[in-house]
């Protein structure tokens, strides 16, 4: 009866669009360079008149890039989002959004002065009502078009610098699908030519902080469209999967039994039609991707590379990424070794913490595994097993995070690829977010993971055992200082004492010290009784 309802509401909704606001598609806000909407409540930009924000120049990070793309001046994306606009909303205090009419992350009310602090939870642990209703609301936002946002189907040049604007309608749904493309999509150089090693969202330190801003939009759009401000995204707990546990119809569609590599008609999914996954199609166009629809969803899990991935990550390769103390590494990309990031992305074994080309484990595992439209990067978000991957993935960079408590300065300020500095606005969300805003615990950022809060928290483990850890590395070096130390302050004590009574000696009787020696004292005060 849930899921009937709420699939009658897909003809309540007017059709709109996604990625870029919808308020700064015009080409007077393109050639101004200039997104600062009116807030709907005082309709002032950015909500001046309440105190909500204001219209400001976007400040770029300065700091060095790595080499890994030696290019200047050929992709959109570089120096986000300069190219489209150099003025937006900054919103105040708890305020946040385009136009500043939203709250922060962990925030509500009308003032966004409420905390408050959901947690998602293991979508095995969800009543049938609750999983209904998720797969409900996965389908009311596949046929809901997006009345905030709209993305660009050409590159700045191709719009004439602004005067043409092209932009397209698309889903709530799919807007995540056209982000998650455009991010990792490869650099058009003209010609057909492209440049393949580049991805403002992946191989690189962003990877975990932009999939965790990505996933808080997701939830965040979805409440929105529903109007349930407690909804989550649900995880899959895939350590030590024998299968994919979630394939079936009851969950997130089975197999076709006439063709393996198509969902089954019995799912809700078999139906949905996919956009932005013929990356080579648009390369030799020069194109981006337009929101078309591009067939059925594909997966035919288990029938994959078996010599790139042999298996499903296990709970000890877990337990091995959390024993690395380095977030990032080296080059700072997928040939670094033994960072915590690179090889819970996939990229290093999960055994010793090497980069290994010919591998693909822990997340990556995942999108190999499942054979499929999931198994290339710009089309992966079309599969909604991705959003419950990511879920999880998202919960073991929180584990590591409650385990060491790093600083913010952790993450790399500099050097790292393009887009990846902890500086770097990330592509191509407007609002804008660093990358560094979100290398914070979940519980600043409003929510937790149910596994993580059955837990107690134990002090020792998560506060006192790093400093330990730390102090360990060191202790040689601590008492080499305490024995020079002690041996330094015995040598000039003892000279000090030597030239006091050498000086004493020397005095003549009325430049005596008003102090006496211990001795002379208790003589003068037996004198006295006496």
């Amino acid at each position: 009866m849930l899921l009937a309802a709420l699939y009658c509401l897909l003809w309540s909704f007017q059709t709109s669009s996604g990625h870029f606001p919808r308020a700064c598609a015009s080409s007077k806000s393109l050639m101004e360079k200039e997104c600062c909407p009116p807030w709907a409540g005082d309709g002032s930009p950015c909500g001046r008149l309440s105190g909500r924000g204001s219209c400001q120049d976007v400040i770029l990070s300065t700091a060095p890039l790595g080499p890994q793309f030696p290019f200047t001046g050929v992709d959109d994306r570089e120096s986000w989002p300069s190219i489209f606009y150099n003025r937006t909303c900054q919103c105040f205090g708890n305020f946040m959004g385009f136009n500043c009419g939203s709250c922060k992350f962990g925030f509500r009310g009308p003032r966004c002065t409420e905390r408050r602090l959901l947690v998602r939870r293991n979508i095995f642990d969800l009543s049938v009502p609750e999983k209904n209703k998720f797969l409900a609301y996965l389908t009311l936002a596949k046929h809901t078009t997006s009345p905030d946002y709209v993305i660009p189907t050409g590159t700045y040049g191709q719009m004439n610098h602004g005067t043409t604007p092209l932009f397209n309608d698309v889903s709530v749904y799919d807007l995540f699908v056209w982000m998650h493309y455009y991010v990792s999509r490869d650099t058009l150089l003209g010609d057909s030519e492209v440049w393949r090693d580049i991805d403002f969202a992946h191989e690189a330190p962003g990877f975990l902080p932009w999939h965790r801003l990505f996933l808080l939009l997701w939830e965040q759009e979805i409440q929105k469209l529903t109007g349930d401000e407690n909804f989550t995204i649900p995880y899959w707990d895939w350590r030590d999967a024998e299968n994919c546990d979630v394939c079936t119809d009851e969950y997130m569609g089975g197999r076709n039994p006439a063709n393996p590599n198509l969902l089954s008609p019995a799912s809700f999914f078999s139906s949905w039609q996919i956009v932005c996954s013929r990356l080579e199609e648009y390369n030799s166009r020069q194109a981006l991707c337009n929101g078309t629809s591009e067939g059925p969803l594909l997966r035919n899990p288990g029938n994959h590379d078996k010599a790139r991935t042999p298996r499903l990550p296990s709970s000890a390769d877990v337990e091995f990424c959390l024993s690395l103390t380095q977030y990032e590494s080296g080059p700072m990309d997928k040939a670094a070794n033994f960072s915590f990031r690179n090889t819970l992305e996939g990229f290093a074994d999960p055994l010793t913490g090497i980069a290994d080309a010919s591998q693909s484990s822990m997340h990556n595992a995942l999108h190999i595994y499942m054979n499929g439209t999931m198994s290339q990067v710009p089309g992966s978000a079309n599969d909604p097993i991705f959003l419950l991957h990511h879920a999880f993935v998202d919960s073991i960079f929180e584990q590591w995070l409650r385990k060491y408590h790093p600083l913010q300065d952790v993450y790399p300020e500099a050097n790292a690829p393009i887009g990846h500095n902890r500086e770097s606005y990330m592509v191509p969300f407007i609002p804008l977010y660093r990358n560094g805003d979100f290398f914070i615990s979940s519980k600043d950022l409003g929510y937790d993971y149910s596994y993580l809060q059955d837990s107690e928290p134990d002090i020792f483990q998560d506060y006192i055992k790093p400093y330990l850890e730390q102090a360990q590395r060191i202790w040689p070096w601590l008492i080499g200082a305490a024995v020079v130390g002690s041996v330094l302050t015995a040598v000039l004590g003892g000279l000090t004492s030597l030239l006091c009574r050498r000086k004493r000696n020397q005095l003549p009787e009325e430049k005596q010290p008003l102090l006496m020696e211990k001795e002379d004292y208790h003589n003068l005060m037996y004198q006295s009784h006496l």
